[in-house]
């Protein structure tokens, strides 16, 4: 049996690949099922050593990106992607997997175009509230539709019985919090409320910024554990130190470039709130069951973020900032609002419980698994 997956080159679209891998493997391990091959088609490996861990084969494709502003890489992009295209076809059939997995991006698009030509079953996943260009497409001919929120549903126009809300995966090793240890391991004191700010790994510039000016007064009542990214580490350290040289509470602001899995699951342990953008970042948080500040992209920027952030502040468990509207004095007035009442806690914890979809992995897995076994016959 042979699995193939594909997806942008982004930690959002890559990580819950992992996921769903893993479930899988633990599925054929229980039922003793002979296990699968895996392989990921896309032009980048994006983390070579949790393909290695997982044992998922990378087969590279080139692929072109259709920009929703002009460019002339849009044109350019063309001649990229119809390479892609044959290359991913050639290589697929070589393979030629039992199941195709999609999970979106223009890094999918030869992968599924090569699926659909060579008449391989398709699997979909959508991570955002409203889909993008490529899953979009495929819908209309793949197998089943997985998608992370409600609302995702209206916008594909097929069968409404190949759709399935699964939430979006999130490996398991990220998804329970650990508190054990915590506090010692990221040197903070037991008795002070903990802000937790997710930049993602590259970081949020804007978000950054804000954070550092609301340092001074933040500190008078939190700890903060900051995520700059890496790109963003030595200026905001140097940015800190300046901003807090006199501040009896310095000691509390915690700036790291990239939490690990183990520093990540320490921070969601002890965190009271946290803030972050609207990727999918938003389900390791209601995973968490913590009240979150979400600050999504720009509509300019990320079509999907704004659309995400309502979506799952509709549910209870978070509430909105737009960048538009982010200031010191805002986020500060909104912390203070949320950690300031034990009903908006306990509501927005509840409410992020509710949202969550732990099983999110294995329920794809298994879709995916009794497709592969179906065609394999």
């Amino acid at each position: 049996m042979k699995i193939l997956f594909t997806g942008g080159g982004t930690g959002g679209h890559f990580y819950p690949i992992i996921a769903i891998a893993q479930a899988i493997r633990h599925k054929v391990t229980e039922t003793k099922i002979l296990p699968p091959q895996f392989f990921f088609m896309s032009p980048t490996e994006y983390n070579a050593r949790a393909l290695f861990d997982n044992d998922i084969e990378y087969v590279a494709i080139p692929t072109g990106k259709m920009r929703r502003y002009f460019s002339i890489l849009n044109f350019t992009d063309i001649f990229k992607t119809i390479y892609g295209v044959i290359s991913a076809t050639i290589q697929m059939f070589s393979i030629y997997p039992d199941v195709v997995f999609g999970k979106g991006g223009y890094a999918s698009f030869p992968a599924l175009f090569a699926a659909r030509l060579l008449r391989i079953p398709v699997i979909i996943h959508e991570s955002d509230s409203k889909p993008g260009r490529v899953n979009a497409w495929a819908s209309k001919f793949a197998r089943k539709i997985a998608i992370s929120y409600p609302e995702a549903a209206q916008y594909f126009k097929v069968n409404k019985d190949k759709i399935a809300y699964t939430g979006n995966p999130i490996r398991s090793e990220i998804a329970q919090p650990m508190t054990n240890g915590a506090f010692e391991f990221l040197k903070l004191e037991q008795h002070v409320p903990v802000i937790l700010i997710l930049g993602g790994s590259q970081g949020a510039v804007t978000i950054n910024d804000t954070i550092l000016t609301s340092l001074p007064e933040l500190l008078n009542r939190y700890q903060v554990i900051h995520q700059t990214g890496k790109k963003n580490i030595q200026e905001i350290q140097s940015t800190s130190n300046l901003i807090l040289k006199d501040h009896p509470s310095s000691y509390r602001y915690h700036p790291f470039d990239y939490l690990d899995t183990l520093a990540m699951r320490m921070s969601a342990g002890v965190a009271d709130i946290v803030i972050s953008r609207a990727g999918s970042t938003i389900f390791e948080i209601a995973a968490w069951g913590i009240p979150s500040i979400i600050i999504p992209l720009p509509a300019t920027i990320s079509h999907d973020q704004i659309t995400n952030a309502f979506a799952y502040a509709k549910t209870g468990a978070a509430l909105v900032i737009e960048e538009d509207n982010l200031s010191s004095h805002v986020l500060i007035e909104e912390i203070e609002r949320i950690h300031g009442s034990a009903s908006i806690t306990a509501a927005m914890k509840e409410h992020a419980k509710q949202f969550a979809r732990l099983d999110s992995a294995s329920v794809i897995g298994d879709a995916i698994l009794n497709i592969a076994l179906e065609h394999e016959k």
